[in-house]
């Protein structure tokens, strides 16, 4: 099975999981290598699951569990834009909860403080077809963060100049 079809079947799982315990319909945006594989923006193997806290209530561990390998992201520490659901797309083969993934650009500017391996081999692949200047305008949007943790952003403000001259942008 691909792991496309596995991921896709972990999230089906939770559906029914859901379901089951009469959760209520919520919303989840994924990111990182497991957005890029549900988006199909890339095919790089990854098993886990990163996503944006969004103040689930602790009943959701049940549904969560289902994913088995996870991190679930504070946004306060994570470098994503405050309009990074407007960029999202949603998976509409999910019929309970929605799923989203977001765009390629916020995936990208995400990855920019890590720049491990795996997130350069990601970034080689997503940069081809991105937008540069809304790489740019997310960039300054997650610049005029005033919630943005400190010791994450001054790495951001680091590594960010490295990232434009590596990437042309």
């Amino acid at each position: 099975m691909k792991l496309l079809e596995q991921m896709e079947e972990r999230i089906f799982d939770m559906e029914k999981v859901a379901k089951t315990f009469n959760i209520e319909p919520f919303d989840m945006y994924f990111l990182g290598g497991s957005a890029c594989i549900l988006g199909q923006y890339t095919d790089r193997a990854t098993r886990d699951f990163d996503f944006i806290d969004l103040d689930y209530p602790t009943k959701l561990g049940r549904v969560f569990v289902q994913l088995r390998e996870f991190d679930m992201l504070d946004y306060k520490s994570t470098l994503i834009s405050p309009k990074y659901k407007e960029r999202a797309t949603k998976l509409n083969k999910f019929k309970y909860i929605n799923v989203y993934i977001l765009s390629s650009e916020d995936i990208i500017i995400s990855k920019v403080t890590r720049m491990e391996k795996k997130d350069f081999e990601d970034i080689d692949v997503l940069i081809k077809t991105a937008d540069k200047a809304l790489l740019n305008q997310i960039a300054d949007e997650i610049l005029e963060r005033g919630d943005l943790y400190k010791p994450e952003r001054d790495e951001f403000i680091k590594k960010l100049s490295m990232f434009r001259e590596k990437y042309n942008v």
